[in-house]
């Protein structure tokens, strides 16, 4: 039996930034109600009272600067304005150790960021970092995906996903015909995922249906993280 593998789509449209390393201009939090104390940084060292934590170093005019959860590291979620459907996004990251957050695109399908530094490659869960998260059924986990390989780096350090996204199709009438899908998942220049399909949203999405297009949301009520890359472009 031969196994076919998606390739990663080619195209060459210019990518689109979705934090411009200044201000929160084009990001809107999940819950508006709720405390909102995501702010830009110079640089998040990890804090050197408490390796949990990462140090927020004020933002200068001119720099370019890092978005960060704010000082205790637990806030609301944060959604792009800019909507997606077939996606390429590249994503760069840092967690403290032991901290928790994630990337959904369209607002429900979660790639994990977690720090996984040293865990063994034959012990690592979906919920380890470039997992692609499960979905939460009748109180139950279903689904979900492990990183290949562990890639990730000590707490502290930077890191990147590269992924490519499909989105789900509906036919004329709004019902589902085919499954959202990661065509590849890289993640520090390691592929960890290619050609899953991911059956639904998986768990701690947005409160909106499964739908042609939906906003890139980062989480950022799990622990401290910080970005410093988020940007995308449509694939052909």
């Amino acid at each position: 039996m031969v196994l076919l593998v998606a390739a990663a789509p080619v195209q060459a449209q210019r990518w689109q930034e979705l934090f411009n390393g200044r201000n929160l201009d084009g990001w809107k939090p999940l819950f508006p109600d709720r405390p909102n104390d995501w702010q830009v940084a110079s640089s998040v060292p990890l804090n050197s009272a408490d390796p949990k934590l990462l140090e927020i170093i004020p933002w200068k005019p001119g720099g370019r600067g890092v978005l960060v959860n704010g000082a205790k590291g637990k806030t609301v979620n944060l959604i792009t304005i800019a909507q997606h459907a077939d996606v390429e996004a590249e994503v760069e990251f840092v967690v403290p150790k032991d901290s928790n957050s994630g990337v959904y695109f369209m607002g429900l399908y979660e790639v994990q960021i977690l720090d996984s530094f040293g865990k063994p490659n034959d012990k690592l869960e979906y919920g380890d970092c470039g997992g692609i998260y499960c979905q939460w059924i009748d109180n139950k986990p279903v689904g979900g995906e492990p990183p290949r390989v562990n890639a990730s780096k000590a707490p502290g350090q930077w890191q990147s996903f590269h992924v490519w996204f499909r989105a789900p199709r509906f036919d004329a009438g709004g019902k589902k015909i085919e499954n959202a899908r990661f065509i590849k998942v890289i993640h520090n220049g390691v592929v960890v995922h290619e050609n899953y399909e991911v059956g639904g949203r998986t768990r701690a999405h947005m409160e909106k249906p499964e739908a042609a297009t939906g906003p890139l949301m980062i989480q950022g009520d799990h622990g401290p993280v910080a970005f410093r890359i988020i940007r995308i472009r449509p694939l052909k």
